[in-house]
């Protein structure tokens, strides 16, 4: 288990230590920008039901101490995931990792579901498709 120490807080921040390493590329780029930002996160499950937040900002002292000594190997889509609501207006929201290959929580279904419209494509390779309820049209000698 990682933790955070930010500021003065008496109350350390305690995360994974391999989410801990995704988040800790996310806040120092972000921090080496000048940006500030906030990061949320729910509370584990031997802690009082609940989530928290916080607000990170360039001149506030930040420490991150890993259990670990070797340091986690990365995964590109994680931190892209991260960096991604590290832009949008509610900050990092620290969510669980999605390993390639596995199967998407009932609870997950939700987030992925994208309506497109009209979309052209040039060049396109998929493995897996699934269409529920929805018009699609291709010409024959784009689906190879």
């Amino acid at each position: 288990m990682g933790t955070i120490y930010y500021g003065g807080s008496e109350t350390p921040i305690h995360i994974e230590d391999r989410a801990l390493a995704h988040l800790k590329v996310v806040i120092a780029t972000k921090l080496r920008r000048n940006e500030s930002f906030t990061v949320s996160w729910r509370h584990p499950d031997d802690q009082p039901r609940g989530r928290s937040t916080i607000w990170l900002h360039p001149a506030i002292p930040l420490r991150f101490v890993f259990d670990d000594p070797e340091p986690a190997e990365l995964s590109r889509s994680w931190i892209e995931g991260l960096a991604n609501s590290a832009n949008s207006s509610g900050g990092i929201m620290l969510v669980p990792e999605h390993l390639e290959g596995a199967e998407p929580d009932a609870a997950d279904a939700g987030d992925r579901d994208v309506s497109l419209g009209k979309v052209e494509v040039e060049n396109l390779e998929i493995d897996t498709l699934t269409v529920v309820d929805a018009d699609v049209t291709a010409r024959s000698r784009d689906l190879v």
